[in-house]
């Protein structure tokens, strides 16, 4: 999102309050406070995760998301914060308490996200749910993912830590290193394992006889020998203990781990007991 434009709008508008949206369909706006606007763009109404999403008067089948990024005037953001913190039995949640109340007095507008240039709404997911998450990263690897990586002509800049390249060995007729349909970043290491439709960021090591499917691994994962993963997150640093199965009873693994609605199993190190950080 391009904020420079949206804080001139805000200006432009005189708002008090400036939400960024997008539309989506009925169904995946139960996720999200959804918001009806008039011709002007003012929003007249918010309700945050509704059962039955308004639809947009001129698509009945959309409804007009808040993404969660505000541009609210300092004065008037503090002078609510102020006000919520003192009111009981809020939530003290933007969604539920703080725009509801604010909308009826106050010049709160939405900022459609569309590209500058087409005008098209833009890429954006929500990755606050692990099934969003594990979903918005399979979209990465897919032949031509609406977000490419590779695009020369919209390039993305970010820290890359100096790892050396992946390295994909043995290819016995037991054990192969290899890789497909996949992203693997730099600093990891396929020995003698399979990955298939997955995701591995950098310094991961699946070692041998190990097979890897349809899971997003995290830096500085190591998948030990003769695992089996299948739909999984695995979260950063976690060592994953020789003969592991993951991904293919929900019900057992649910006595171990977390497993979504959507059925992505989500592995961190506590449940191995490898404790990375500690409070002091």
């Amino acid at each position: 999102m391009d904020y420079g434009l949206m804080l001139a709008y805000h200006v432009e508008h005189q708002a008090d309050l400036t939400i960024g949206c997008m539309e989506v369909s009925l169904d995946d706006a139960r996720a999200f406070g959804v918001m009806q606007i008039d011709g002007e763009k003012r929003v007249r109404d918010f309700v945050e995760k509704p059962a039955h999403p308004p639809a947009m008067p001129d698509r009945p089948d959309q409804a007009l998301a808040s993404m969660g990024i505000y541009i609210f005037n300092t004065h008037f953001l503090f002078e609510q914060l102020i006000k919520d913190a003192d009111m009981p039995g809020s939530s003290h949640d933007f969604g539920k308490d703080i725009i509801p109340q604010v909308i009826k007095k106050y010049r709160v507008f939405a900022y459609p996200f569309r590209d500058v240039q087409s005008g098209v709404q833009a890429y954006w997911r929500d990755v606050g749910e692990v099934d969003a998450y594990w979903a918005a990263n399979m979209e990465l690897i897919g032949v031509d993912p609406e977000l490419n990586l590779y695009d020369k002509d919209w390039p993305i800049w970010t820290y890359q830590a100096q790892t050396p390249p992946a390295k994909f060995v043995f290819d016995d007729d037991d054990r192969r290193g290899l890789a497909v349909d996949s992203m693997v970043s730099g600093g990891c290491v396929i020995s003698g394992a399979e990955v298939r439709h997955s995701l591995l960021f950098s310094n991961v090591r699946v070692n041998s006889y190990s097979h890897v499917k349809d899971s997003v691994i995290l830096p500085d994962v190591n998948v030990g020998r003769h695992c089996r993963i299948t739909k999984a997150v695995i979260d950063k640093g976690c060592k994953i203990p020789a003969n592991t199965v993951i991904g293919e009873d929900l019900e057992e693994d649910r006595k171990r781990f977390y497993v979504s609605p959507g059925g992505v199993v989500l592995v961190t190190p506590d449940n191995f007991g490898q404790l990375l950080h500690y409070a002091r």
